[in-house]
C-alpha cells in the first residue's frame, strides 16, 4: 500500500544565469529564496528533512548550507516570516541545490540531511552534493574506499560514498571537466543515482543515472535554470517549456551558460513504474508521460478485469488519496458512484516516512470511514499498491466494523510486490512484504483466481484483483521493456539487483544494503 513505503528523497536546482549570459556577483538574483517553493512541491517525497545549499561569490562562506528536521515549512519557519526571511537571506545565493528527505537511516539526525556539503582550500574540491536513489552496490563501494589510505565514514549512507567518489575525482592541480568526473564514476556505481551538484566555482550539473530509474526534468526561463524530480516544482515556477533529462545525461552550468552533455550511454531504459503509480505528483509528467492519465488508465483495465456482480449496493471508495484517479476511472467504467467513504486525517502524516515504530499507531489514527457512506454497501475500495499491508487491513477492519459495509472488495492499480527494491524505495526485505508468500514458485506476473483467493483470505476481505506485470506499459502509456519492474518480477536491470535478490532468498531478513 502506497503509505507503508517511502522514496529515496527529492531533488531540486537552481541557477541565475545573468541578463547576457553572465554569471557575476553583479548581476546578482537571490534564486535561493525561490528554494523553498520548490521543495514544498517535491514535499511528497520525503518530510523528515529538508536544505539547500547556495553559492554566492564575494562572500567567506561561498558555499553556504542550510538544512533541519522537519518538512518544508517545519524546517525553514515559514510560519513565522521573521525567522523564515533571516534564513533565506543569511543563505541567498545566484545559485542553490536543494533536497527533501525521509527517514531510512539516521531518522533524527540532521547529519543524514541534504545537500551535504565538503568544504577545501581549493574551490572546485569545495561542493555541495544532492542525491535521489540507492547506490545497490554501496557495501562494495564502501569497502574499496576504506581499503584506500586514510578513509574513513561517519555515517551508514550512500550519499557519503558518492561525496567521497566525487572529490577523489576532483583531485589534481586543475578542475576536472564535469562530464569527465560523471563518465568516470558511472563505471563504478550500480543502482539509481539523479545527482545535483554545486560548486565553489560556481559550476552545476543535475544528472539522470545511466537506467532513467527515477526522473529529472529541467527548464529554462529567461535566464533562471531550474531542475527537480517532478515537473510540477518548475510548472509553479512558470516554467512553460520543461524538458526531461534522458538515461545517461546531465545537465552543465559553467560561465553563465548551460549545456546538455551525454556522460555514458545508456544501453536500455528501466524507469520506475512506481513513479507513475504512487509517488510522483499527480499533477506532473514523467518523460512525457501523464501521472494522472496514467493512474486513470490503470482504473479502466481494473475495470474490464472485474467479475463481480454490480448493483445499486455497490460503492467505489478510493485510498486517499494517489488511488483517486484510478478509482474514479474504474467506478465510471463500470457505472458506479464513486465517493469518498474514508477522510484521511492529513495531520497524521503519511506513514512510509515515519520511523517504523509510529507506523502502527499511525496506521490506526490515518483514515476515518463514513458510515452515512459505507453503511450496508458492498465497498469496492481501490488501493495504489500493497507491500506491507499494514495499513490496508487496519482499514478494511474500520470500513467493516465502524463503517458498517457488508462486503469488502479490494483492486490494486499495480501488480503484486514479490521483491524488495534495491534503487531508492523503502522495500528492504522479503520478510515484510506481504505477496512473496502467497505466490507460486514459477509465478511470471500474472496472478491466478487461486492466488487472488489466498491472499483475500489473508487481509479479510470478499475478493482482491491486481494489475498484472503485463498491464503496466498499457496503463503508463509507454513499453513495458522500458520500465524497471525489478519489485514486481524478482528481475533487476543491474547485476548487483539481482545478487541482492539472491541474498535476500537466502536470508528473507538480511537488508544486504543501506540507503542514503
Amino acid at each position: 500500500m502506497g503509505e507503508d513505503i517511502g522514496h529515496e528523497c527529492g531533488v531540486a536546482a537552481l541557477y541565475w544565469l545573468g541578463p547576457n549570459g553572465e554569471s557575476d556577483a553583479g548581476d546578482f538574483e537571490n534564486v535561493a529564496a525561490l528554494m523553498p517553493g520548490m521543495l514544498l512541491d517535491l514535499q511528497n517525497r520525503g518530510q523528515l528533512a529538508a536544505g539547500y545549499c547556495a553559492y554566492q561569490p564575494g562572500r567567506d562562506h561561498i558555499l553556504h548550507t542550510f538544512k533541519a528536521l522537519g518538512g518544508v515549512t517545519e524546517a525553514f519557519r515559514m510560519s513565522h516570516p521573521g525567522k523564515h526571511q533571516s534564513i533565506l537571506n543569511e543563505y541567498a545565493g545566484t545559485a542553490a541545490i536543494g533536497h527533501t528527505r525521509y527517514a531510512t537511516s539516521g531518522e533524527d539526525d540532521v547529519r543524514y540531511a541534504q545537500p551535504f556539503e565538503r568544504q577545501h582550500g581549493r574551490i572546485w574540491k569545495w561542493f555541495g552534493l544532492a542525491f535521489n536513489g540507492n547506490l545497490a552496490n554501496y557495501t562494495q563501494l564502501r569497502e574499496r574506499l576504506l581499503s584506500k589510505r586514510g578513509y574513513h565514514f561517519t555515517l551508514n549512507t550512500d550519499t557519503e560514498i558518492i561525496m567521497h567518489t566525487l572529490a577523489y575525482r576532483l583531485r589534481g592541480e586543475h578542475p576536472p571537466a564535469l562530464d569527465a568526473v560523471m563518465r568516470s564514476i558511472s563505471r563504478d556505481f550500480d543502482g539509481a543515482y539523479n545527482i545535483a551538484f554545486l560548486d565553489a566555482l560556481g559550476r552545476m550539473f543535475v544528472s539522470r543515472d545511466p537506467l532513467g530509474v527515477h526522473p529529472m526534468c529541467w527548464g529554462i526561463k529567461g535566464r533562471l535554470f531550474a531542475a527537480a524530480n517532478e515537473s510540477t516544482a518548475l510548472t509553479n515556477l512558470g516554467f512553460g517549456d520543461i524538458d526531461w533529462l534522458e538515461p545517461g545525461e546531465m545537465v552543465i552550468i559553467e560561465n553563465g551558460r548551460h549545456r546538455v552533455a551525454r556522460y555514458t550511454e545508456a544501453k536500455k531504459k528501466s524507469r520506475c513504474f512506481f513513479e507513475w503509480v504512487y509517488f510522483s505528483n499527480v499533477a506532473s509528467e514523467i518523460d512525457g508521460l501523464s501521472v494522472y492519465a496514467s493512474r486513470a488508465q490503470a482504473g479502466r483495465i481494473l475495470a474490464e478485469k472485474e467479475t463481480q456482480k454490480i448493483d445499486d449496493q455497490c460503492v467505489v471508495v478510493p485510498v486517499p488519496d494517489t488511488a483517486k484517479a484510478a478509482a474514479d476511472a474504474y467506478a465510471h467504467h463500470l457505472n458506479m458512484p464513486c465517493m469518498e467513504g474514508v477522510i484521511r486525517n492529513r495531520y497524521v502524516g503519511r506513514t512510509f516516512i515515519q520511523p517504523k515504530t509510529t507506523r502502527m499507531q499511525s496506521a490506526k489514527n490515518k483514515y476515518t470511514p463514513l458510515a452515512s457512506v459505507l453503511s450496508g454497501k458492498r465497498v469496492f475500495m481501490v488501493e495504489d499498491s500493497i507491500v506491507r499491508s499494514l495499513t490496508l487491513r487496519t482499514l478494511v477492519h474500520q470500513v467493516r466494523d465502524i463503517g458498517g459495509a457488508t462486503e469488502v472488495h479490494v483492486r490494486v492499480a499495480c501488480p503484486p510486490i514479490v521483491a524488495p527494491c534495491f534503487y531508492g524505495i523503502d522495500m528492504t526485505t522479503l520478510k515484510e512484504l506481504f505477496a512473496p508468500e502467497h505466490m507460486p514458485a514459477r509465478y511470471r506476473g500474472i496472478p491466478s483466481d487461486h492466488t487472488f483467493k489466498k491472499m483475500a483470505i489473508e487481509l479479510h476481505v470478499d475478493s482482491l484483483k491486481y494489475l498484472s506485470v503485463p498491464d503496466l506499459g498499457p496503463s503508463i502509456g509507454c513499453d513495458t521493456t522500458t520500465l524497471c519492474t525489478g519489485c514486481v518480477t524478482g528481475k533487476y536491470p543491474t547485476s548487483w539487483g539481482n545478487r541482492l535478490l539472491r541474498a535476500a532468498r537466502k536470508n528473507p531478513e538480511t537488508v544486504d544494503r543501506l540507503y542514503g
